[in-house]
């Protein structure tokens, strides 16, 4: 196989969701595997939802996670441009050629007129769509005379150009995921493939720009296959049938199950939540109240286990209780929206974006804290499974690994605690020397001061307690700052007045010591346990709560060599003094 080139082909739109994010993934390690070309073409052709921003945003969503691309719009190649804008001049050339060869016309049709023909198609009982079926008995170059259609393009009437889907054919495509996927062409609606400000459709300029960069493999979301039988059409249309690339389309990334967030500490604020949602999808809904609607939708979430029964429409059902069960199954299965994130409290966008309003507004996994390596890790396995026991693969892992032929039809479930378990597993593994450098800025904004010595000690004993970097400095606060409070249940607890004249002798053992070391000061501590017959508990528990405030944490040994004898000794006669006076 010559060497492949693929395209990541985002709308500027808002800000990238992680189901687009896991699309170039998947492109890029297809590439890179193959010794082929990863390209970012944006797809800007319809400037009413064009959001300022949002192209820089997917250019750092790439960089941030690593996706090094060959061609863009900041690294220009031979088929450029890359911004479908600025090649906005070519495509009319090929929209007009499919009216010449008779795989298209012209469409005058106004907007009165086709609603005019969908009220009737409706009324009828039937649902409206330009097709085969009613194109004959609309206003177009097929029905019109010649002469009548050179009038109205010389007096410049406005014109769609739609394409003209055949009659009684199987379309099909031999998708790499799919297998062979097939289309009834009399089921096919002639979608529009100029409009009438003489800017393509995505359909014309995605086949026109995929044909002239040479792309060699689509590798798309499933929700472009229904699209994918115009898009075979096009290629045969304009002469390109030889060089249409191949197809694989991806599963769709589902809604976290349930189970997986709905419990007895969840379900009342979640009720809540999604009653103020109902009633903001439906402002004209009078049948009940919002209480009576809260109650009703806490009975059918409490009850997790058989959930997906619950929210199916029963014959008996009334038109209010099937408003609030369709809202419930929308809400509660199928694709993974922006709106889950932000409903459940998780995110689904890579960066954090800041819309115009706050409900456009979502917090990215870089600023909650994930290593992007760890993102990719789990976004790769959302749909593709190497078929070993393996889970945890460096990006060059995955390059090797990879296989378009490995990723299966089926819906892959989100799964955010399993994203936060491949953040732990990347922390854990994770050079303390690498992870100390990053703490640095972490401790530095806590107004801190610690050497990289200190700061790589510090991400070996707390980084196996950590899912995030961040954590490491909230819970290592004790060790640069005294302002902590003690677990006050757990001191009453472990100090025991009749052992407080042994753990005081204790205190002034370790202000003469010397070798404040953590292996010196566990030879020291357990000697001094040993010959004075105390329990390990008797004196350790006490000892950390002093030194932390906490009942548990990493070795007490290092934390002490951490601390350092001055701060310690503080510490451990301010804290049994403290626990004396708890047993008065």
């Amino acid at each position: 196989m010559s060497k492949p080139r693929v395209r990541f082909a985002p709308s500027p739109t808002g800000a990238l969701h992680i189901g687009g994010l896991r699309t170039a993934l998947y492109n890029y390690l297809f590439a890179k595997k193959m010794g082929g070309e990863f390209i970012l073409r944006v797809e800007d052709t319809d400037q009413t939802r064009y959001v300022p921003g949002a192209e820089d945003y997917i250019l750092e969503a790439l960089e941030w996670t690593g996706l090094e691309l060959d061609e863009s719009p900041k690294k220009v190649g031979a088929y450029g441009p890359y911004r479908q804008s600025e090649r906005k001049g070519m495509y009319a050339e090929f929209g007009h050629r499919l009216v010449e060869n008779g795989w298209a016309y012209y469409a005058f049709d106004t907007t009165d007129e086709l609603d005019a023909k969908r009220l009737e198609i409706e009324t009828n009982g039937g649902t409206f769509s330009y097709n085969v079926h009613t194109r004959g008995s609309l206003k177009n170059s097929l029905t019109l005379a010649e002469s009548d259609v050179k009038q109205l393009l010389d007096s410049g009437a406005d014109f769609t150009i739609r394409l003209k889907c055949p009659a009684d054919e199987i379309i099909y495509v031999n998708d790499i995921v799919r297998g062979r996927v097939e289309f009834q062409s009399n089921l096919l609606d002639d979608k529009v493939m100029l409009k009438s400000d003489g800017m393509p459709t995505y359909h014309l300029a995605n086949v026109v720009d995929d044909y002239h960069m040479k792309i060699t493999h689509v590798i798309r979301g499933e929700e472009w296959l229904p699209s994918t039988a115009h898009h075979v059409l096009l290629y045969r249309a304009l002469g390109w049938e030889n060089e249409m690339p191949i197809f694989a389309h991806l599963p769709l990334i589902l809604k976290p199950a349930p189970a997986s967030y709905i419990n007895n500490k969840t379900v009342d604020g979640l009720a809540e939540k999604f009653t103020s949602e109902f009633f903001k999808k439906h402002s004209d809904y009078k049948h009940k109240s919002q209480e009576q609607v809260k109650q009703m939708i806490r009975g059918i979430l409490v009850d997790v286990e058989n959930i997906s029964s619950r929210v199916q429409i029963k014959p008996k059902d009334k038109e209010d209780k099937i408003l609030i069960k369709e809202f419930l199954k929308s809400t509660l299965f199928g694709k993974l929206s922006k709106r889950d994130g932000d409903r459940l409290g998780f995110p689904v966008f890579p960066l954090s974006w800041q819309g115009e309003k706050a409900d456009d507004s979502f917090v990215g996994f870089r600023e909650v804290g994930f290593d992007p390596k760890a993102l990719l890790n789990f976004l790769a396995f959302l749909g593709w499974n190497p078929g070993t026991e393996q889970e945890i693969f460096s990006l060059e892992e995955l390059v090797e690994a990879f296989s378009l032929e490995k990723i299966g039809k089926s819906g892959a479930r989100f799964d955010y605690e399993k994203a936060k378990w491949f953040n732990k597993q990347y922390l854990i593994n994770g050079d303390n020397a690498e992870i100390a450098s990053q703490l640095k800025p972490l401790i530095a904004a806590k107004g801190w001061n610690a050497d990289d010595a200190t700061l790589e000690t510090l991400a070996g004993l707390f980084k196996e307690r950590s899912t995030f970097l961040k954590d490491i400095p909230d819970m290592a606060t004790y060790i640069f700052s005294n302002d902590f409070k003690y677990d006050e249940k757990n001191a009453r607890k472990k100090w025991k007045s009749q052992h407080a004249e042994k753990n005081h002798a204790l205190v002034s053992i370790l202000e003469n010591t010397d070798d404040f070391s953590a292996a010196n000061l566990e030879t020291v501590i357990k000697g001094f346990i040993e010959e004075n017959e105390l329990g390990f508990g008797d004196v350790m528990s006490p000892l950390r709560i002093a030194v932390s405030g906490l009942g548990g944490g990493p070795s007490l040994f290092d934390i002490l060599a951490l601390i350092g004898k001055e701060k310690t000794v503080e510490r451990l006669q301010k804290g049994y003094a403290y626990f004396e006076s708890l047993q008065s």
